[in-house]
């Protein structure tokens, strides 16, 4: 069983560039040491969108207490050093993953 977390914001007006340069070369390192996977990210430049999804092992619970410990890293504390607010609006919530058939 896994946990995923869909995360979709609405980025300040000019800053797309930036901010997909910056989640770039900060997220698939810091995430994934943290015990995350990123099941996948893609932004769309017209609207100024980035939709984005982590998952961790086990239920709701067990992802929040991941994220908790995450939070508190001193490699999430680097990332997010001196930078700049990006983002405009943030929507996060949790998914549920249905099976597809093809």
């Amino acid at each position: 069983m896994k946990t995923i977390q869909l995360r979709r914001y609405t980025l300040v007006d000019g800053e797309y560039d930036a901010f997909v340069d910056w989640w770039e070369g900060c997220m698939p390192r810091v995430r994934p040491a943290a015990g995350f996977t990123i099941e996948f990210a893609y932004g769309i430049r017209e609207t100024n969108e980035f939709v984005w999804a982590v998952s961790a092992p086990g239920d709701e619970q067990a992802f929040l207490a991941l994220e908790e410990a995450y939070m508190a890293t001193d490699a999430r504390a680097e990332a997010f050093a001196g930078v700049p607010q990006r983002v405009a609006e943030y929507n996060i919530r949790f998914a549920t993953e249905f099976p597809t058939t093809v």
